[in-house]
């Protein structure tokens, strides 16, 4: 017998089948098996040649490539704006004029600590849900049968699988025992996949037909087995899977190409003014060069919206946390405005869309049709009778009818589930088709099925279906289940066929999937089950099945619809029962299927044009789901993808937005997308929509406040220089105005509750840019506004004889309250003067802190010195820069009017 260490070093074995690529392992009898990987079949690897390979391969867990937490705070600067406060902030420390520097510094990094510490707040919430998530499973050493961590297995490894078990890597079985397997996280498929312990011919199998094999991340459904491990980690399915999703390149939101946009544009735009202005200055003369620098500087950081990048990070972090409380966990700030903009929602079926939990629906037998009531494996329901009771009557006997009898006792009899109540409600182990069926019987005995089983025949696809020999009311039964024709075909001669066939088509239209049953009475001596033993049943009759819809999903795709945005579904389910759903769903006033194959079928351009016209997409696989979305895509949509497997990964991270689940999210699915839904619930997508609108909304008010404002502070330090005149405002009351409300007002938005509506208009056109037609000419004019009263009333109080610092004070108070005044205006669409008025009581607190620090900066000595401030009478300080502000409030009410009451008129 070869020692453990063959597996490493057997020449012969290796060439026969290298460890990196291992294409037909399901080729190997268990002798092969043992030569490769050096494991005892019975006792299984030594616990010091397990902790050997554990330390040479790792552990079995997949990891995402992680960003350093320097180099995650380093991307907190990459942005424009930045760039030239940054270069502002080394010219005035270069210039001596440390304060400003400081103060300029200050903003920067405040800016990138706030973006910072929320990726941080996301990442270490995820890191929870993953460590909860952590499997366990058997596994012999030593000839011990263990309980390990799933990260904890090695290579050579004997893990013991059970019903209700994750598979915990690729394995080869060398048993199986009535084995299934849930792969739909690999493959899509929903049903689960039968597996057997033989080894298998074929020099090519596809990863679907792979019977003797099993991998990780699948879920056992019923039976046992035992496997070596063949492959961990990375080198697993799933890990090439994620190895194929690092190809796709994340794109940068819609609001951060914006955001990108409009500040590289800005930026370009205040330096060439600042280059002009200076030349301009220097020709004119009116200032020394130093002073004319200053001054050109003070005017870049006084136009310079350096707020914008804090302030959009706040409103994304108070997005963000909103979110958190719905158990909605957003991986990146800008990711949570996303969903606000999307126009196409993709989602998975099961689970998602419908309970993920098989209800029998309808029962057809050759006398009656009855429906079943209650949902999912809840044994609260009832059978009604589709048809005329007996006078007198109430209810329908089902025991009368002698179908439905056998019925309901083949279902009892043939079943394998399990069910156990858990979390405050019914858990399925086994199949799901089986825990519908126990679920039926339950329902109309009150009672568990009690199997007295002498032998079984699992389902076998070749074959379509299965059978169990049982005593059962002192006589032998054999009782069959499976496909309906295949059952028809077996049945006694006489079976109307017709009358069977047209029930099948009932039941398939209505979006069920059809299971007969039947049975025969068979001799005593017979202990065993053969195929020539399935013939001449007797047909109890048929059962319709249902994945039932969600209540709350069919209500959030309503809300959607509402909204604008279309939710499409991507399954793997058959087209007819996925279209079934659909329609009960109300995905669409037209539902239209499309399958995996006729897309393959198409190429890139043809889909293109064609992508459009569908809403059900069946019998997909992980390629169909990435070509899907890259065709959304390429006709201008903005995505979301919702999925929770690795084969929704690529798709999930193409997606302007992905959307994983975090229960039965795979963690490559998480890791591919950029927000996690912690409990699964498909609504919280509505929430995330509205939410994103609400966000971008408050981000866009900030904007159309910071732009004029800061436009309305470099245009005095502009005008004057042009005028030759002296600096109504001196450059430290400039960095003043731009640190308070760095500090205070900006932030006023970030409280602003949503419009009324929010969900009842369509997604923004990304493309149409932050600002309108409108909003550009409401800067303009705002900031025109706001700059010409200060320097209007600069110019009054020095043309009355009084010192300039006196009129630099009240110039300060008129920037200030321009931009109180101003806040008022922009917080809703409503006039100033409604309901409204109090709706937000933060701004009035932020508005309150800053006439507090306005009062400090004007009359505290201190503060008098650093910003060349003075005291000044209640008249000169404080009415009429109020005045001023009542001035701004009114022109831009009267803008609000114009454009909200006449425009829209007109327009419609």
């Amino acid at each position: 017998m070869l020692d453990e260490n063959s597996y490493q070093n057997d020449e012969e074995s290796q060439a026969d089948l290298p460890p990196s690529h291992r294409e037909k392992i399901w080729k190997l009898n268990e002798t092969q098996l043992h030569k490769i990987y050096g494991t005892d079949l019975e006792n299984g690897l030594t616990a010091i040649e397990a902790e050997k390979r554990l330390k040479e391969n790792g552990k079995n867990e997949l990891e995402a490539k992680k960003v350093s937490k320097f180099v995650q705070f380093i991307k907190q600067f990459n942005n424009s704006i930045i760039y030239i406060l940054a270069a502002a902030a080394i010219m005035t420390f270069l210039m001596h004029r440390y304060s400003d520097s400081v103060v300029i510094g200050l903003v920067i990094i405040a800016n990138a600590i706030i973006g910072y510490i929320q990726e941080q707040q996301a990442g270490n919430a995820l890191e929870k849900i993953r460590e909860m998530l952590v499997s366990k499973n058997f596994v012999f050493r030593d000839g011990e049968k263990l309980e390990l961590d799933a990260r904890d297995l090695v290579v050579g490894d004997l893990v013991n699988l059970e019903a209700g078990d994750a598979v915990p890597a690729d394995m080869r079985l060398i048993s199986a025992d009535n084995l299934s397997i849930q792969e739909s996280v690999l493959t899509g498929e929903t049903n689960p996949v039968n597996k057997i312990e033989e080894s298998m011919d074929q020099d090519k199998l596809p990863l679907a037909e792979r019977q003797n094999m099993v991998f990780a991340s699948t879920a056992v459904t019923s039976g046992s087995g035992l496997g070596i491990v063949i492959a961990t980690a990375g080198d697993t399915e799933i890990g090439k899977i994620q190895d194929s999703v690092e190809t796709v390149k994340e794109k940068p939101t819609p609001l951060m190409r914006n955001l990108n946009s409009l500040g590289f544009g800005l930026s370009v735009a205040i330096v060439i003014t600042a280059v002009l202005l200076f030349v301009v200055g220097y020709f004119l003369d009116t200032y020394s060069l130093p002073t004319l620098l200053i001054s050109v500087i003070t005017m870049v950081v006084g136009s310079m919206p350096e707020g914008l990048p804090a302030s959009t990070s706040v409103v994304l972090a108070m997005g963000t946390r909103k979110m958190t409380k719905r158990k909605v966990i957003v991986k990146s700030l800008p990711a949570v405005e996303t969903l606000g903009a999307v126009d196409i929602v993709n989602t998975d079926k099961t689970g998602t869309l419908t309970k993920n939990g098989m209800t029998v629906k309808k029962a057809v037998t050759a006398e009656h049709t009855f429906s079943i009531t209650g949902v999912g494996y809840d044994a609260n329901g009832s059978l009604d009778f589709d048809g005329e009771l007996e006078l007198g009557t109430k209810k329908y006997d089902w025991q009368k009818d002698e179908g439905m009898k056998w019925l309901v006792n083949i279902a009892g009899q043939t079943t394998d589930a399990q069910l156990h109540f858990e979390n405050n409600r019914w858990e399925l182990t086994g199949e799901p088709t089986d825990g519908a069926l126990t679920t039926l019987y339950r329902k109309l005995t009150g009672k568990d099925p009690e199997v007295n089983e002498i032998d079984s025949l699992p389902f076998d696809s070749a074959f379509r279906y299965s059978a169990r020999l049982v005593d059962f009311e002192n006589q032998r039964i054999l009782m069959v289940k499976g496909s309906p024709t295949t059952i028809i075909n077996a049945s006694k001669q006489g079976t109307d066929e017709n009358y069977w066939n047209e029930k099948i088509t009932e039941l398939s239209t209505d979006g069920l999937r059809v299971v007969a049953l039947a049975y025969k009475t068979v001799d005593s001596s017979v202990d065993s089950i053969s195929k020539d033993l399935i013939e001449n049943l007797n047909m109890a009759g048929m059962v319709g099945i249902i994945d039932p819809p969600r209540e709350e999903a069919r209500k959030s795709i309503h809300e959607l619809r509402m909204a604008g945005i279309k939710v499409k579904m991507i399954t793997g389910d058959h087209p007819d029962t996925a279209s079934a759903i659909a329609k009960k769903l109300d995905l669409d006033s037209v539902v239209k299927a499309i399958t995996g194959p006729e897309i393959d079928a198409m190429s890139d351009e043809e889909l293109k044009d064609k992508i459009d016209d569908y809403n059900v997409f069946a019998r997909t696989t992980p390629a169909n789901k990435l070509r899907i979305v890259r065709a959304q895509q390429a006709n201008d949509h903005v995505v979301s993808m919702t999925g929770d497997g690795v084969n929704d990964a690529p798709a999930l991270k193409q997606a302007d937005i992905g959307v994983a689940m975090g229960i039965k999210g795979t963690e490559v699915a998480k890791e591919s997308a950029n927000m996690v839904l912690a409990d699964d619930d498909f609504s919280d997508i509505v929430v995330a929509v509205r939410e994103g609108r609400h966000v971008f909304d408050n981000i866009r008010k900030t904007i159309r406040f910071l732009l004029p404002t800061s436009f309305a502070e470099g245009l005095i330090v502009v005008i004057s220089i042009l005028m030759g005149q002296e600096l109504p405002l001196y450059p430290a009351q400039l960095l003043w105005i731009n640190m308070v409300s760095a500090l205070t007002i900006q932030f006023a938005f970030i409280f602003e509750p949503p419009e009324a509506g929010i969900m009842a208009r369509g997604p923004r056109n990304v493309k149409a840019g932050l600002l309108t037609k409108l909003d550009t000419f409401e800067i303009v004019y705002v900031s025109l506004l706001i700059s010409g009263l200060g320097i209007w009333a600069f110019d009054f109080l020095t043309g009355k004889g009084l010192p300039a610092i006196v009129g630099s004070t009240m110039a300060l108070n008129i920037i200030i309250f321009g931009k109180i005044f101003y806040l008022f205006n922009l917080r809703n669409d409503h006039p100033v003067v409604s309901k409204y008025f109090f709706q937000n009581k933060m701004a009035f607190i932020i508005v309150a802190i800053l006439i507090v620090l306005q009062l400090g900066i004007i009359y505290l000595p201190f503060m008098q010195s650093i910003f060349e401030t003075t005291n000044i009478n209640f008249y000169y300080g404080w009415f009429i820069p109020i005045m001023a502000g009542v001035i701004v409030l009114a022109i831009t009410e009267l803008g609000k009017f114009i454009r909200f009451r006449v425009l829209k008129k007109a327009i419609h």
